[in-house]
């Protein structure tokens, strides 16, 4: 069987030309980066985890009518999607003060926000990804004005979602990042979901011990990192349930691995 031609290859994910026209094939790296790839390590199976916990995402979402490029999973690490051409902005969805809000604005970590906030960045590592205004992205054409009201319902409602359904499961949803492309139907285009959801772009914290159950664990060197992507995976049911597999505590977790 030819190899696939790759199309793009970014921090956590490699894009191949699909079997169709207008698809792709993600494929989801054990790869992790921090602070704009000036950090950089591996997290054993994190692609594989990151590819189902996405999966049920976006189906979930899907099923209440989010429009996403999401088709169908593959195997353990790809999964089909439909060819979109990425809105250059980065939207950042916050519930809770944490990361570079908390350093902007001197606030302490974990204070619940009063409303939430939806921040946008541009997608541009040589620059940081920096913050952006709606009037950046109105004076600069990265997105039209309904563009932008689009993403920003879709921003919201895919929050509301996942508020209620991280919370069934004990989890807070912090904050956490969404990417949207555009899909072109003759000479009209329409924004979609697009990328991933998974620990790698969402601050998710256990609600009882608020231990983290994300990329921070990489970010921070607090290990640990398989192990909660594992956890967040088992609490959505994409892992056998047991005692086993329970991981509500990292340190005495790793300590009974003898780590």
């Amino acid at each position: 069987m030819a190899r696939r031609r790759q199309i793009y290859e970014g921090k956590a994910k490699i894009l191949y030309e699909g079997p169709e026209p207008g698809t792709l094939i993600q494929y989801f790296k054990d790869d992790a980066t921090a602070f704009n790839a000036q950090k950089k390590g591996t997290i054993n199976g994190k692609g594989v985890l990151n590819n189902r916990i996405s999966e049920h995402v976006f189906t979930m979402l899907g099923n209440i009518g989010v429009p996403t490029h999401f088709i169908r999973r593959l195997n353990m690490r790809e999964q089909l999607i439909r060819q979109v051409e990425i809105v250059p902005i980065e939207v950042v969805v916050r519930n809770v003060v944490a990361g570079s809000l908390a350093k902007r604005l001197g606030i302490e970590e974990g204070t619940q926000l009063p409303r939430t906030i939806i921040e946008y960045y541009y997608k541009d590592d040589a620059l940081g990804d920096p913050m952006v205004t709606d009037e950046h992205i109105a004076c600069f054409g990265w997105a039209s004005q309904d563009e932008m009201h689009d993403i920003s319902d879709m921003a919201i409602r895919v929050n509301d979602f996942l508020t209620g359904l991280f919370a069934g499961i004990n989890i807070r949803l912090v904050d956490f990042k969404l990417e949207f492309g555009r899909i072109w139907e003759n000479d009209f285009s329409r924004v979609i979901l697009a990328d991933e959801i998974s620990p790698d772009g969402c601050r998710l914290w256990d609600m009882t011990t608020n231990e983290k159950l994300d990329k921070d664990r990489f970010r921070r060197d607090l290990g640990g990192e398989v192990e909660a992507y594992q956890e967040v995976a088992r609490r959505l049911g994409l892992l056998p349930e047991g005692p086993e597999n329970a991981v509500l505590d990292m340190e005495s977790h790793r300590k009974k691995r003898g780590q």
